[in-house]
């Protein structure tokens, strides 16, 4: 059956702007490529199509496309990451930065990341334009599967925003209630991503009243006691010999 908007897939993806590799869902390809990140976690990805998960233009062809599929797509810069504007390249001033910029250094200003093109006098032009926008780019793909188990497409949609395998899930009586590990507001990405997690599980589950995250923080094992050696006097030696 053709793939339709709404549908949870399985995902494996190559994305490359002209040679270079700049995303991929490949362990090997990103060691190759010398993009490797190893917090990452690599492996297929599920998403769900029309949630825009991924790129518009990928998106558009994998819809109508068996479960199986694989192939090639060429995607021009409007369905990718836009164009490049020429209003998006600012310039700063350097005393905005901590440190002094140089060209390459990717920086945050006026609430926007960018990156350092130029540096001219006392101030850096800083193009804040995403850094594919205007290429036009090619993705290899291979649909594996559709997922239809609830749990599964939440879990997947985990690692997709946050990159994380460890938190568990369970649904019953219109709860969807996520075990999470200790100390997991340590990490940012979760922080920044699981406020698009609950929205998302709201707009796809209707049955899904609440959303409840569980963070249970056992208490530290005492050490174990050292076993007491008990030392035993050596026998003395004698000097007496027999007669």
């Amino acid at each position: 059956m053709a793939l339709q908007e709404g549908d949870f897939i399985r995902l494996r993806y190559t994305g490359r702007a002209g040679e270079n590799i700049f995303d991929t869902t490949d362990e090997e390809n990103a060691k190759e490529e010398g993009i490797y990140n190893p917090q990452a976690e690599y492996g297929p990805v599920t998403v769900r199509l029309g949630s825009h998960h991924i790129i518009l233009g990928l998106e558009d062809e994998l819809i109508g496309k068996e479960v199986g599929a694989e192939g090639e797509v060429e995607i021009p810069p409007e369905k990718a990451f836009g164009a490049h504007e020429d209003d998006a390249v600012k310039s700063v001033p350097v005393s905005q930065f901590r440190e002094k910029p140089q060209r390459g250094t990717r920086i945050e200003a006026e609430g926007r990341e960018g990156v350092v093109v130029d540096v001219i006098g006392r101030r850096a032009v800083v193009d804040f334009n995403h850094p594919l926008a205007g290429k036009t780019l090619n993705y290899s793909y291979a649909i594996l599967e559709k997922v239809e188990e609830p749990v599964e497409q939440i879990k997947g949609l985990i690692k997709l925003f946050s990159g994380r395998t460890d938190i568990g899930i369970t649904i019953a009586d219109g709860t969807a209630e996520l075990e999470l590990p200790a100390a997991i507001t340590y990490d940012r990405r979760w922080m920044v991503w699981r406020g698009t997690l609950v929205r998302e599980i709201f707009e796809n589950y209707a049955d899904v009243n609440d959303v409840v995250m569980k963070e249970t923080i056992s208490r530290p094992k005492k050490p174990e006691a050292a076993p007491e050696i008990i030392e035993t006097a050596e026998p003395e030696e004698t000097n007496e010999t027999e007669e």
